[in-house]
């Protein structure tokens, strides 16, 4: 029974890509969506990275922050789901102390990585006037704190460490956060990339 509820649970909470509605994707071969593909090879997931913000190509246009801000926004949707997925499995059937004990320090950290996803997106919001070394500040902040989501994510794994550990459950949540530490490993080249550009730019106009 446990290992069906589990199944179930696997197939009800599928990966998917989105935040909120996305915009209708526009023609694959638009400049917007060249723009996307042709950003996304700054990841370390191109592909994950394309599949995940071409529906809201007509909202990024080609704009490094609007790039950037979607990034982070796909991102803090994709942890939000995951640990609401690992919350779930808390309630499987047959689930051991050991594993209990390690999916709840998985949602904590899931949690973590909520919140300063979230810090993250409000952040950025705030480089839109600002320039100099107040931009600089601004990305710094958020640059910091994406990272530490990242390792939020990460660190969750950490509890399942060792084949006693091995079984359904590690197998679920170790699918679940490998991709969302891949989604979010995205933004944060992508965030990267709008604060090099963002440097090299405001360095152009020097005189």
């Amino acid at each position: 029974m446990a290992r069906l509820g589990l199944i179930s649970l696997l197939v009800l909470f599928h990966v998917v890509c989105l935040v909120g509605k996305a915009h209708s994707t526009p023609p694959r071969h638009s400049s917007s969506t060249k723009f996307i593909e042709a950003s996304c090879r700054a990841t370390q997931y191109p592909a994950l990275c394309v599949q995940c913000l071409a529906g809201y190509a007509r909202s990024i246009r080609q704009s490094e922050r609007q790039l950037a801000q979607t990034a982070l926004a796909v991102s803090l949707s994709r942890v939000r789901k995951a640990e609401s997925f690992v919350a779930k499995l808390t309630k499987v059937r047959g689930i051991k102390p050991r594993e209990y004990s390690a999916v709840k320090d998985c949602i904590e950290n899931m949690g973590d990585g909520v919140d300063r996803l979230g810090q993250s997106v409000r952040e950025l919001g705030h480089t839109g006037r600002a320039f100099g070394q107040e931009f600089m500040w601004h990305m710094s902040n958020v640059q910091t704190w994406v990272s530490a989501a990242l390792t939020d994510e990460t660190t969750c794994l950490d509890g399942f460490s060792g084949r006693v550990m091995d079984g359904n459950i590690k197998v679920a949540i170790r699918r679940r956060v490998n991709n969302v530490a891949q989604v979010t490993s995205n933004a944060l080249a992508l965030v990267n990339r709008f604060a090099a550009k963002h440097r090299a730019a405001a360095a152009a106009k020097e005189p």
